[in-house]
């Protein structure tokens, strides 16, 4: 790997190898930006998040959390290894408990997650609506939350998806606008309100 000098700031960036990176490579090149992502053997980096983006997180970490069975762990921004050239960073994940193998711990492996969450930012809409989704059913993640800003009041709205395993294709299951009230991947009762937001 190489890296060319940019002419404003005098930093260095890498040049990819010429078959693209792998997801060892995510995590042993020095220097990356925090929650670097590999999508289709490419590094993507991440944009400064609004406020909406981190609150919402935390939201549904708390809410998650507080109703998960003991087999279970909830976990935010950690890489999922989906295939060798794909390492995404859902903003969510649920895991098995088993997978949870210490505190130095940088990633989980696709059949480890029941629970994909996305939440939008304006940087990250196309990957988080299509090429993220299509890539976490592709893998057999039975479960997405696609989660978004709507309306004039910026209310959340949090799309649910459950994972067909024959077509490999997540099916619309429910658009939650206050309550997101469900029984998988287990027992749910959160509330989504903008209210719930605004306290945090």
């Amino acid at each position: 790997m190489t890296a060319e000098p940019t002419a404003k700031h005098g930093c260095r960036w890498p040049v990819p190898p010429q078959d693209g990176y792998t997801v060892d490579d995510l995590f042993t090149l020095p220097d990356l930006p925090p929650h670097t992502e590999l999508i289709d053997g490419s590094l993507v980096f991440v944009s400064p998040q609004r406020d909406f983006h981190s609150t919402m997180i935390d939201l549904l970490v708390a809410g998650l959390r507080g109703a998960v069975p003991k087999q279970l762990k909830v976990r935010r921004e950690m890489t999922v290894v989906l295939d060798r050239r794909n390492g995404p960073e859902p903003d969510v994940s649920v895991v098995r408990a088993e997978a949870v193998t210490g505190l130095e711990q940088t990633r989980f492996e696709a059949a480890d997650v029941l629970l994909a969450v996305e939440v939008v930012s304006p940087d990250s809409e196309a990957r988080d609506r299509d090429t993220k989704p299509h890539k976490y059913a592709a893998a057999g993640i039975p479960h997405f939350w696609l989660v978004e800003m709507a309306g004039e009041s910026g209310h959340p709205v949090v799309r649910v998806y459950e994972l067909d395993p024959l077509s490999k294709t997540y099916a619309l299951t429910g658009i939650h606008h206050d309550r997101l009230k469900l029984g998988v991947p287990y027992d749910l009762d959160l509330d989504v309100t903008l209210d719930a937001l605004k306290e945090l």
